[in-house]
């Protein structure tokens, strides 16, 4: 007979199932009373299998919701002169780009004083699938003439910031503010979620050689998926707290 305890055994099923992709990131399990029924056990024996998995991070449960596959959780670091893609893909992350439209337009008033240009821009608009799922809206604004010498670019497989390297553009810093939002119209439905849903805003300027303001960036990021993460050393501040006022 088994010495392994009945919730353990239950918790290291559990565990194979998630980790093989019989329950998905992000998906319902089984109801509590239908689950203690498959493997015979009371309430009590199943919840503490279920405590284990929430322990580690394999499931989050939601009072008079469920209990739900933990999503996938990966992690958009801000102490980095790098794309977003460029962040995910190394940490091992499978990213795909769909791009949504890509043309030279007027920007609004808030993009040309932010790029110090009243010439029209190339508006670079994407969507970030992680894992297959859409997580981060992502609209670029590339000033004159840098448009014009990426603009012919597959931006499916390469990233803004690569495109404009392989042109000689040398990027020295940017300038990025992350505040909380709300989701709106008609960014939501490319996300595939609901408008009105709290996002993380990243608003970011990206500076040339001369200084000169090259790229005017806003990505809503889906805070379910994404969590933002800062690296500090001594030699380096990386990170500026301050607090949102209304």
């Amino acid at each position: 007979m088994s010495r392994v305890p009945a919730y353990r055994r239950i918790a290291l099923d559990l565990t194979d199932k998630i980790r093989t992709g019989l329950y998905r990131p992000g998906e319902a399990l089984p109801p509590q009373r239908e689950l203690s029924a498959q493997y015979g056990v009371t309430l009590m024996t199943l919840r503490q299998a279920l405590a284990s998995l929430r322990d580690d991070g394999l499931i989050v449960q939601q009072a008079g919701r469920g209990t739900f596959v933990a999503p996938v959780q990966a992690a958009y670091r801000v102490d980095t002169l790098r794309s977003f893609v460029e962040d995910l893909r190394e940490q091992g992350h499978d990213v795909i780009t769909d791009v949504v439209s890509l043309a030279v337009r007027q920007a609004p008033a808030e993009v040309r004083a932010t790029l110090s240009t009243e010439e029209r821009a190339l508006r670079l608009e994407r969507v970030r699938l992680l894992g297959g799922r859409p997580m981060i809206h992502q609209t670029s604004w590339i000033r004159q003439p840098y448009a014009t010498d990426v603009r012919g670019e597959d931006f499916r497989r390469i990233s803004l910031y690569t495109a404009l390297a392989e042109t000689g553009v040398t990027i020295v810093r940017a300038s990025e503010r992350i505040v909380p939002g709300l989701l709106t119209e008609p960014v939501a439905t490319q996300l595939g979620r609901a408008a009105g849903e709290a996002v993380f805003v990243s608003e970011r300027t990206t500076y040339a050689m001369d200084d000169q303001p090259i790229v005017a960036d806003r990505a809503v990021i889906l805070g379910d998926l994404l969590e933002i993460r800062a690296e500090r050393a001594a030699t380096r501040l990386s990170l500026q707290w301050r607090s949102v006022r209304t």
